[in-house]
């Protein structure tokens, strides 16, 4: 296999199983991605939109970023909480600022 078909493959891959995350797991968890309450796009909707539009490895490069955004967005939220406003669970890993 070259590298363009394994890079093809992995992404193919990394879509099916977000497919099957969105699909089987997270309308299960309790809690929705704090990005996508802030924003709109939840970190499966980014990654899945990366993988889309570029590939594997474009995704694993930007997808730590998101992860720091969506940390920002779950603080956000947080402190709006302790105004007063609504409140989510963080979804995404902790990943250092």
């Amino acid at each position: 296999m070259t590298a363009y078909t394994l890079e093809a493959a992995a992404t193919k891959a990394a879509i099916a199983s977000l497919n099957l995350y969105r699909t089987h797991l997270s309308p299960h968890k309790g809690f929705a991605c704090p990005h996508g309450v802030l924003y709109g796009e939840s970190c499966s909707d980014y990654v899945k939109r990366i993988l889309s539009d570029q590939n594997f490895s474009a995704a694993i490069r930007q997808a730590p970023q998101q992860f720091r955004n969506c940390r920002l967005a779950a603080q956000t939220l947080q402190s709006r909480r302790a105004q007063g406003g609504c409140f989510i669970i963080p979804c995404c890993i902790p990943i250092p600022l």
